[in-house]
């Protein structure tokens, strides 16, 4: 049987499914999940939306004619009183819910603007994920997690400011926070944030599968050996996590933690030793 993640590892990033990927991920947590399902519910969708615009709407006007579908007239918008919880991570959650964070109603809203041929792009911008559309006169950035708000190139500045604990962000430094990310890059981005509500819970089992998730879209995310190998530890896996310190060090041999690493790798094959 083929595994569907080996599938994204090999897959060219424009090969890749955002809405595929992000149920994918819904269904570690949800086994019996009918992705299919939902797939239709995002058509069906796109079909209403399609129906409400008129014929020679330019790009412009459709944007925010989805906007307003996904935002006011179906109610999607941002948990912002319990942010981390799994279930915004879960697009099956965030779907039936309309509730989500910040990545999870941008990949839907990007799902549904490539329904409209509408070029909407995920940006991995410092704090909360925003998308951006290239028009006539320059890009549009929106914030989907504060129900799809236009974002100027002022708050956007303040924004990074803030986060990067930067005194000014120049122009070409915005430009490059800017940039579109990759398919590849969203989906890694999604189970990062879904890990931290894990470790929050010590919920270790799930983090790891988290990110073994991501070794497997990344197998030269080095942090994320490291990352694994003490997760492993917390479990009480000491031969896996010595082999995943073995594996950081081998990535990483001038890495400035590479002496604490170093004594978990040793600690952890002698008590892997000792339990055989």
């Amino acid at each position: 049987m083929n595994d569907p993640w080996l599938g994204l590892q090999h897959a060219a990033d424009h090969d890749i499914s955002l809405l595929s990927a992000a149920l994918l991920v819904a269904k570690d947590e949800y086994p019996a999940l009918d992705c299919v399902d939902y797939e239709r519910r995002i058509d069906d969708y796109a079909q209403r939306l399609d129906q409400q615009l008129p014929f020679h709407a330019d790009e412009a006007s459709r944007l925010s004619r989805l906007n307003s579908f996904l935002f006011e007239e179906l109610g999607f918008k941002g948990d912002e009183h319990n942010y981390f919880d799994p279930r915004n991570s879960y697009l099956n959650e965030v779907l039936d819910r309309r509730l989500g964070n910040p990545i999870s109603l941008a990949i839907v809203q990007i799902t549904l603007a490539q329904r409209l041929d509408l070029p909407l792009e995920g940006v991995s911008f410092p704090g909360h994920f925003l998308v951006r559309m290239p028009l006539a006169d320059g890009i549009v950035v929106l914030d989907p997690f504060h129900r799809g708000r236009t974002l100027d190139l002022p708050e956007l500045r303040r924004r990074a400011r803030s986060e990067l604990s930067a005194r000014d962000i120049d122009d070409q430094r915005l430009a490059n926070l800017l940039e579109p990310a990759t398919h590849r890059a969203i989906v890694t981005r999604m189970l990062r944030n879904l890990r931290v509500g894990y470790l929050e819970h010590e919920a270790w089992d799930k983090a790891l599968r988290c990110t073994a998730r991501i070794i497997t879209l990344d197998p030269f995310s080095v942090a994320e050996f490291r990352e694994r190998g003490n997760l492993y530890l917390k479990l009480g896996h000491h031969t896996a996590a010595r082999d995943d310190f073995k594996r950081y060090l081998a990535l990483a041999p001038q890495a400035e933690d590479r002496d604490a690493v170093l004594a978990l790798m040793i600690a952890s094959a002698a008590k892997a030793e000792r339990l055989h």
